[in-house]
């Protein structure tokens, strides 16, 4: 191993994993990979931990959930038991509204 001039000895680390961010996220086709985005199932959590938040601070029958194509997409086909999970949690129905207009990582949750 090479000796520094004060004596000590330099070691340099390797990573052996990916990021959280390249984990988390995936290339923007919005800037053609300039930049990233949030995966839609990143996205479904965040939706799932904005309705627990908003069912404790607010009164409201049913949650209208805004979002790109492919989070609503998941949250009907890999995360309909989690969704049923959390309508059975919160009380409160929750329904889904395609928004073409939205990035992936876009949503809004509207209290109704």
């Amino acid at each position: 191993m090479p000796v520094s001039p004060l004596g000590l000895v330099e070691m340099t680390r390797k990573r052996t994993r990916e990021s959280l961010q390249h984990v988390l996220c995936e290339d923007c086709p919005g800037c053609e990979g300039r930049g990233f985005v949030m995966t839609a199932e990143t996205v479904c959590f965040e939706i799932f931990r904005e309705i627990i938040r908003q069912s404790r601070q607010f009164e409201f029958e049913e949650a209208l959930v805004l979002a790109h194509q492919d989070v609503i997409d998941l949250l009907l086909d890999e995360q309909a038991r989690s969704l049923a999970e959390l309508e059975e949690q919160t009380g409160k129905s929750i329904r889904l509204q395609t928004e073409s207009l939205y990035l992936q990582d876009q949503f809004d949750v509207v209290l109704m």
